[in-house]
Formats: C-alpha cells, sequence, structure tokens
C-alpha cells in the first residue's frame, strides 16, 4: 500500500514535461496483436495499467521488450489468455477482443476490472463484434466469440470509447466496409486511428461521428509514438488554480483541453498558449458551473481535480456527472478535509472558500487520488492519502515527484 503525505507550502513554480496517455498507450498497445510485425513506440508511460496491459498481450503470445522508455511488441504467433486475473486489473483488457477475433478468428475475455466508478458493460462492445459476424457465447465465466469478420454498419447507442476503439481495430482485417456511427470523438480514438494507419488500415473520419474503415489482408509493423496525456496536464492545471503559482507545461496539446482550460479561465485563472504547451498562472478567484460530457464537452476525469478548485473557490459552484453514476466518491473523503459539499443523485453544491484541512483519506479510485492530493496542497497541516489498491500509480508516472518538482511538498510512503 501506499501512502502519499501532503503538506501545503509556496505556490507551485517552474516547468513539467506532460508524459504519454495512459488512455493512449493502451489501445496501441492492444492493437500489437493485429500484426506479427513489430510496432515500436518511441516512449511508453511507466505505469502499472501499462505493466498490466503488458502482461496481457504477453499472455497472448506477443513478445514485449522495454528498453528504458522505449517499447516494441510483436505476436508472430496468438493464442487467447488462459487466465481471468489479467483481465480484471483494468478496463482496457477489453481491448483484445477486437484484435484477437480479427486476427485468430476467436477471442475469449472475461469481465473487464479497473476503478469502481459506476456500471461500464462491454454490450456495445458485443453488439459492435455481433454485427461484424462474430457468434457469441458464455461459458465458465468467459465471453468467447467466434467467426469470420465482414464490413457493416453499426450505430453505437453512446459514443463509448472503448468500443469504438475495439470495432475500430477488429474492422481494420474484416471483408469489406465498415462504418460506425455515433463513434467516440475523443483524441485516443485519433491516436489510435493514426497508429492503425502507420500500420497499413485504412481509415477516415476519426474524430468525427462517423468513422469508416475499409478492411485490409493484413496489418504489418509501425512506429507510433501515443499522444500526450491531457488528463495529467489538466490535474497540474488544476493544482496551480488551487494552490496558486505558475508553471510551464511542455509536450501537451491545448487544442485537446479546450473544455477544462475554459472553465479555469472563466474561474479567474490565467492560461497562455505556445506551440508545444501552456503556461497556467494564479489561484482561481469565482465558482464554475461544470457539466461533464463526451468529448469536447469537459472530461469526467477532471470533475474530481476541479472540484478541489471549487472548494478553494469564494462562492457556490455546481457540479453535474452526466457520465457515470458513482464518481463522487471523492467527496466524503473532501468533506473529512472540511469541504462543504453537498451532493444529490448526479448533483453537488460545493461552498467553496473555506480553508481545508489536513486529515488522514482514502483514495477511492484513481481520479479521485489525484484530487486528494491536490486538496492537500492547499490544507493546514498535514494531510495523508491512502492508496491501498493503487490506484494512482495506474494513470499516473510518479505524480508525487511531478508535483515536488514544481516546490509541492509531498512523500510518497510505501
Amino acid at each position: 500500500m501506499a501512502i502519499f503525505q501532503v503538506e501545503s507550502g509556496a505556490p507551485l513554480m517552474g516547468e513539467a514535461t506532460v508524459h504519454p496517455a495512459k488512455n493512449a498507450a493502451l489501445p496501441v498497445i492492444a492493437a500489437s496483436l493485429l500484426t506479427a510485425g513489430e510496432l515500436v513506440v518511441p516512449e511508453m508511460p511507466d505505469l502499472t495499467d501499462v505493466r498490466a496491459m503488458c502482461d496481457l498481450v504477453a499472455a497472448c503470445g506477443a513478445n514485449v521488450r522495454r528498453e528504458g522508455a522505449a517499447m516494441a511488441l510483436s505476436a508472430p504467433q496468438l493464442s487467447p489468455p488462459d487466465t481471468a486475473g489479467l483481465m480484471r486489473f483494468t478496463r482496457a483488457s477489453a481491448l483484445i477482443m477486437g484484435p484477437m477475433l480479427a486476427r485468430l478468428g476467436y477471442a475469449r475475455i472475461t469481465m473487464p476490472g479497473g476503478c469502481a466508478i459506476g456500471q461500464r458493460p462491454i454490450d456495445l462492445h458485443l453488439k459492435g463484434m455481433s454485427a461484424l459476424g462474430a457468434q457469441i457465447t458464455t461459458r465458465q465465466g468467459f465471453i468467447e466469440l467466434s467467426g469470420a469478420l465482414h464490413g457493416a454498419v453499426i450505430y453505437l447507442d453512446l459514443p463509448s470509447v472503448g468500443a469504438t476503439e475495439n470495432i475500430m481495430m477488429a474492422a481494420t482485417l474484416a471483408d469489406g466496409v465498415t462504418r460506425i456511427e455515433n463513434a467516440a470523438k475523443e483524441p485516443e480514438v485519433v491516436d489510435l486511428a493514426q497508429c492503425l494507419t502507420a500500420m497499413g488500415a485504412q481509415i477516415q473520419g476519426a474524430g468525427t461521428g462517423t468513422v469508416t474503415i475499409r478492411g485490409v489482408y493484413a496489418l504489418h509493423g509501425a512506429t507510433h509514438q501515443p499522444i500526450p496525456d491531457r488528463i495529467e496536464a489538466g490535474t497540474l492545471c488544476c493544482a496551480v488554480a488551487a494552490a496558486g503559482g505558475s508553471i510551464l507545461l511542455r509536450g501537451t496539446r491545448p487544442e485537446q483541453m479546450r473544455a477544462l482550460l475554459f472553465k479555469l479561465q472563466e474561474a479567474g485563472t490565467s492560461v497562455s498558449e505556445f506551440p508545444g504547451g501552456l503556461r497556467v498562472r494564479g489561484k482561481a478567484k469565482w465558482p464554475m458551473e461544470i457539466r461533464t460530457l463526451s468529448y469536447p464537452g469537459f472530461p469526467t476525469d477532471m470533475q474530481a481535480p476541479m472540484m478541489v478548485v471549487a472548494c478553494t473557490t469564494p462562492g457556490t459552484s455546481v457540479f453535474l456527472e452526466t457520465i457515470f453514476e458513482n464518481r463522487f466518491m471523492h467527496v466524503p473523503e473532501l468533506t473529512r478535509m472540511g469541504a462543504c459539499i453537498r451532493v444529490e443523485d448526479r448533483v453537488a453544491v460545493i461552498e467553496g472558500g473555506y480553508r481545508l484541512q489536513g486529515a488522514e483519506v482514502r483514495c477511492p479510485d484513481l481520479r479521485s487520488g489525484a484530487a486528494l492530493l491536490l486538496a492537500g496542497l492547499t490544507a493546514d497541516g498535514v494531510t495523508r492519502v491512502e492508496d491501498p489498491a493503487g490506484h494512482i500509480d495506474r494513470g499516473y508516472v510518479r505524480l508525487e515527484e511531478t508535483l515536488s518538482g514544481l516546490g509541492a511538498s509531498v512523500k510518497r510512503i510505501e
């Protein structure tokens, strides 16, 4: 179990370089199963979710080689993994479904794991595979899919990122043309499409509501670098808005963070862009209204860090969570620190401006854990954030070191 000890102190100052995105890296690792050639990633984030995904594709027969930050993956021969344990660790494990089915004509998965932030069923993934021609059966706790795939028109009831990515990967080797309607538009979907295109896939429309994939006979190896992590960058922006200071973020793409940056500016934090990054200055001054939405709306992953900003800002802020029904698990922990928050169904009302107090709190999920670290930066006294499940390390590369490099007082106690 990791424990993070946080103390408030001087405003954050300095610069940091944003790591590659976890949510872009994981589907790229799954995509390596689509070819016998070698997929090279020049910089792969060192995250427990990434390690778990590498273990999973290795169990499928892939070769995973890491040299420093670089990673090379190749899968000359494939077989379904025997263990369900690897799939229960991370939600992204479902992404092996499409590549395995496309390459072998057979896939076997179990229900994936991850944070308990609400219902995240894989029914849209399965409906998509069924439309492509897969036969689906459930046996001894596993879901088995088999059959030759063909092109189809697939409408997603919700613009699911995972379902869009899974269907897109499966369709790259399907016979004919596939069209995904009401597809997810997230930058990570575009990044995966660019990776697949570099591998020889024919994909158009990624980043729009309609993605068209023309199946090819085979894919080949390629080199692809996943995009910077917009959620890590946003978390650091919220750290400045809550604790004050001025930091320079390098290697990020502000155009992928518009909803968050506009809300920070509305709250009084200064944001200025430059090629390859942005500068964030000053604490937030005014309350805010936040509604989480699919991209390009305000990201649900930024709701918890932004709520910490609202706690430090005088006035009444209102948050509406529309994506997941159980994503206010950080609220009881913030309340232990003296925050004044009222929750009813999917709405949270925050009376901000009260000084938070250091306390012992527990990390309930990945983004809540990061938010509690930010809360500790603004609280009187010492805050101890317990993370028994290792949630924070699933999505942030040594976040305590990044914050410490900006002048924060954050220590990890293993």
